[in-house]
């Protein structure tokens, strides 16, 4: 199994974007994906590679289902 975490892509420079999770930002490898990435745009990321890029309600709709799991209100 394995697991992807949305982020939201701050800032992208070649093939390294600078991703935002909430508050912690970390740089992430964007050769994955085909089509063409912005900041303002969300990516799914595993093991430090953007796998596919979501739009913006997917994106908050996953995040929500992480904090209610994280919170013990699942």
């Amino acid at each position: 199994m394995c697991l992807a975490v949305p982020a939201k892509i701050i800032s992208i420079q070649k093939d390294i974007a600078k991703v935002d999770f909430g508050g912690v930002q970390r740089e992430v490898v964007v050769t994955l994906i085909e089509e063409k990435l912005k900041p303002g745009d969300y990516v799914l990321i595993h093991a430090g590679f953007a796998i596919q890029k979501i739009d913006e309600k997917l994106a908050m709709s996953i995040l929500e289902a992480w904090n209610e799991i994280l919170s013990g209100k699942n």
